[in-house]
C-alpha cells in the first residue's frame, strides 16, 4: 500500500490523481499532516508526501530504523514539478516509485544515489538477495577501480561497466559442499560459519574486489559481496498434517548439510495433492518463495535415482521430493532425504535468459514508454536495426554489447537475439512502434524455446501515431495491412485488400511504396475505390513524430503515389469517414450513414 500524505489543496489533488490511477493508493488523513505523515510511515510499504522536503524531513528522522525495513518516501513539491527519491531509493524502492510518480504527474524524478547518476546498476536492485560489503563493492565499482564479478552460470544480469571482469566457473559437480566452496580469494577452502549464511569476515581479498554470484555457501570479506541467483529448487513430500517446524528443519539441515544458501531458493515443489498442505505451505512461505505444485502424471515422468513403489502406490508416482524438484531439468544435489514425517530433495537449475521485445514507438522521445528505457537500462546485450539503435544509445547502460545491422538482416537479428538470451544474457530486442505490429517479435518467437523467459514491451505504432495527426480516422473497425510483397505473394495481399475494401474497413496502409516497389500502393487504392466513393478521405503521414513529420489529407481520386515512401503510413477511410474541419473522422459506433 502507498500512503499519500498532502497539507494544501494543490497537494490534494495530485494525491487524488495519484489515488485514481493506484488501487494499492490511498490518502493518509489524521489530526495534523505531521500525525498523517507518521501514520503513513507505520501502516504503508511507500509513502508519497506532498509536501515540502524538509517539513518531511523533520518529521521523519525520529523513526528512521533500517533502510531494508524502513518504508519508500517520495516527495512532491506544491507544483508536482519534481517527484523526489528521499529514503529507501534501491531498497524500498523510492527510486521507481519517483519514476512512476513523475509519469502520473508529468514531474522529473529526482534520484540521487550514486549509481544511478552515473548509470551502473545498484548491486541491491536485482530482486536478488546480497550478502556481504555491498557498500563498499559498489563504491569500487563508482569509482572505476578493478572488480572481479565471478559467477557458478551465466546470469541475465545488467551491463556492467568495463572495469568489471566477468569470469564464469561451473560449480563442481555434485554439488557445492563447503569443503569444495572457492573462498572469496579463490584459494583453497575454508570452513564455513555456522549457520550457513555468507558471513562479512574482518580480512580483505588478496586480490582486489570480488562480486561472487552463486549459491553456494561461502566466506566472505570487506571487500566481497555475493549475489544470490533463484538457483535451488526444493522437492518437498510428506505425510498429511506435516508440522510446518519439520520440514522447515528438514530442508534448513539438507541446505547446510551441501553447503548451499537458502537465500537461493527459486520455489519449494511437490505434487498437486499437497497444495493444500498446510505445513508446506507455510514452510514455502517462512522463505519467502512460492510453492508449485505438479500432477503426479507429471512427475511420475521424471527420472529420479531413488524410485519407490511404495509411494507410487500412495500418490500415483514412484517419487514427490526427487521428481519435483528435478522437473523442467536441472541437476540434483541433494537426494531425497527424509524426517519422521517429512522429504526434501533439492536441485540445482540453469539459470534462464531473458529476452525483452521492445517497441520505442514511431520515434520521438516522449512517445516512447516508461517500460522501454527500464528495459534497455535492464539489458546487457542490445539487439537492432542499426537506425533503431542509434535512437537510444543514450539509455544504455555502460558496458552493454550492441548488436546493429543494416536493413534486410531481420531474420539474422533475431536469431542473435535468441542465441544470446538462450546463452544466459538478459537481452532487449528493439524495434519500432510496436514489437508485435511487422516488427521483430514474430521472427524472435519462430526461434524461443522454453529455455528463456520473454518480456513483451508494447509500443506506440505508426498507425496509432499517424493517426493521431490526422484526426480520429480509427474510431470504428478497422485493419492494418502491409503492401510489402517481399515476404508475402502479392496475390495473398491483393486478396486481403480486397477483403478489407467490401467489408468497408478503415485500411492503415504499411510499406506502402519504395523505390522497386512502385505499383503496389496504386493497385490497392484501386481496390478500395471499386467499393467506397472518389471522395473517400486518404491521409499520409511521414515520419510521424519525427523529423520531417509531414502530414497530408487527399482522397481515393486525388492522392498521387509519388508523394508516398517507406518512411509513410497510408491511412484509406470507410465509407463513413469524413473530413471535419481538417480532420479525417471516422464516426465511433454503428450510426450508418448512406
Amino acid at each position: 500500500m502507498v500512503g499519500l500524505v498532502a497539507a494544501t489543496a494543490a497537494g490534494r489533488r495530485h494525491a487524488r490523481t495519484v489515488a485514481a490511477a493506484w488501487p494499492h493508493a490511498r490518502l493518509v488523513e489524521a489530526g495534523s499532516v505531521a500525525d498523517a505523515l507518521r501514520v503513513a510511515w507505520r501502516e504503508c510499504d511507500a509513502v508519497v508526501a506532498f509536501l515540502a522536503t524538509g517539513a518531511v524531513v523533520r518529521i521523519l528522522a525520529p523513526l528512521l530504523g533500517d533502510k531494508h525495513t524502513d518504508p519508500a518516501v517520495v516527495v512532491v513539491d506544491e507544483a508536482a514539478r519534481h517527484a523526489v527519491a528521499l529514503l529507501g531509493g534501491h531498497a524500498g524502492g523510492a527510486n521507481d516509485l519517483a519514476t512512476e510518480v513523475g509519469a502520473l504527474l508529468d514531474a522529473r524524478p529526482v534520484v540521487t544515489t550514486a549509481t544511478d547518476a552515473v548509470g551502473l546498476p545498484g548491486l541491491d536492485t536485482l530482486g536478488w538477495p546480497v550478502e556481504g560489503a555491498l557498500a563498499a563493492v559498489s563504491r569500487a565499482l563508482l569509482d572505476g577501480e578493478p572488480v572481479r564479478l565471478v559467477a557458478d552460470a551465466t546470469w541475465p544480469l545488467p551491463a556492467l561497466p568495463e572495469h568489471v571482469h566477468v569470469e564464469v566457473t561451473p560449480p563442481p559437480a555434485g554439488g557445492g559442499t563447503p569443503a569444495a566452496t572457492p573462498t572469496a580469494t579463490g584459494g583453497p577452502a575454508t570452513p564455513t560459519p555456522t549457520g550457513g549464511a555468507a558471513t562479512a569476515g574482518t580480512g580483505e581479498s588478496a586480490d582486489g574486489w570480488r562480486i561472487l554470484v552463486t549459491d553456494r555457501v561461502v566466506p566472505v570479506d570487506g571487500r566481497t559481496v555475493v549475489l544470490r541467483p533463484p538457483s535451488l529448487v526444493a522437492g518437498v513430500g510428506s505425510s498429511r498434517g506435516v508440522p510446518a517446524a519439520e520440514v522447515i528443519d528438514l530442508l534448513r539441515r539438507a541446505l547446510a548439510d551441501a553447503g548451499l544458501s537458502p537465500a537461493s531458493l527459486r520455489c519449494l515443489a511437490s505434487v498437486d495433492l499437497k497444495a493444500d498442505e498446510a505445513g508446506i505451505r507455510a514452510a514455502a512461505d517462512a522463505h519467502g518463495v512460492p510453492l508449485e505444485t505438479w500432477p503426479a502424471a507429471d512427475l511420475a515422468a521424471v527420472d529420479v535415482p531413488h524410485p519407490s513403489e511404495v509411494v507410487r502406490a500412495a500418490v500415483g508416482t514412484p517419487s514427490v521430493a526427487e521428481a519435483a524438484a528435478l522437473r523442467g531439468g536441472g541437476t540434483l544435489l541433494v537426494p531425497k532425504t527424509a524426517s519422521a514425517m517429512a522429504t526434501v530433495a533439492v536441485a540445482r537449475h540453469a539459470p534462464r535468459g531473458r529476452l525483452a521485445l521492445v517497441g520505442l514507438g514511431p520515434g520521438a522521445a516522449d512517445l516512447r514508454t516508461p517500460r522501454a528505457v527500464a528495459e534497455l537500462r535492464r539489458a546487457a546485450v542490445v539487439v537492432g536495426l542499426d537506425q533503431y539503435v542509434d535512437q537510444v544509445r543514450d539509455l544504455l547502460r555502460p558496458g552493454t554489447r550492441v548488436l546493429a545491422s543494416g536493413l534486410g538482416a531481420e531474420e539474422a537479428r533475431a536469431r542473435a537475439a535468441v542465441a544470446e538470451a538462450t546463452a544466459g544474457h538478459a537481452v532487449a530486442l528493439v524495434g519500432s512502434g510496436d514489437a508485435g505490429v511487422y516488427a521483430m517479435a514474430s521472427p524472435a518467437l519462430e526461434y524461443a524455446d522454453d529455455r528463456i523467459d520473454v518480456v513483451g514491451v508494447p509500443g506506440v505504432t505508426a498507425g496509432l501515431a499517424a493517426s493521431a495527426l490526422l484526426g480520429a480516422p480509427l474510431g470504428h473497425d478497422h485493419v492494418y495491412l502491409s503492401l510489402s510483397d517481399l515476404h508475402t505473394p502479392w496475390e495473398v495481399i491483393a486478396g486481403r485488400i480486397a477483403a478489407a475494401a467490401g467489408g468497408d474497413l478503415v485500411a492503415l496502409l504499411y510499406n506502402p511504396r519504395s523505390r522497386t516497389r512502385d505499383w503496389q500502393l496504386g493497385a490497392a487504392l484501386d481496390a478500395f475505390a471499386a467499393h467506397r466513393p472518389p471522395d473517400t478521405p486518404v491521409g499520409v503521414v511521414r515520419n510521424a513524430s519525427r523529423p520531417g513529420e509531414r502530414v497530408h489529407l487527399a482522397t481515393l481520386a486525388t492522392l498521387d503515389p509519388a508523394l508516398v515512401d517507406m518512411y509513410s503510413v497510408v491511412v484509406v477511410g470507410s465509407s463513413q469517414t469524413r473530413v471535419v474541419a481538417g480532420r479525417m473522422v471516422t464516426p465511433r459506433g454503428y450510426r450508418w450513414r448512406s
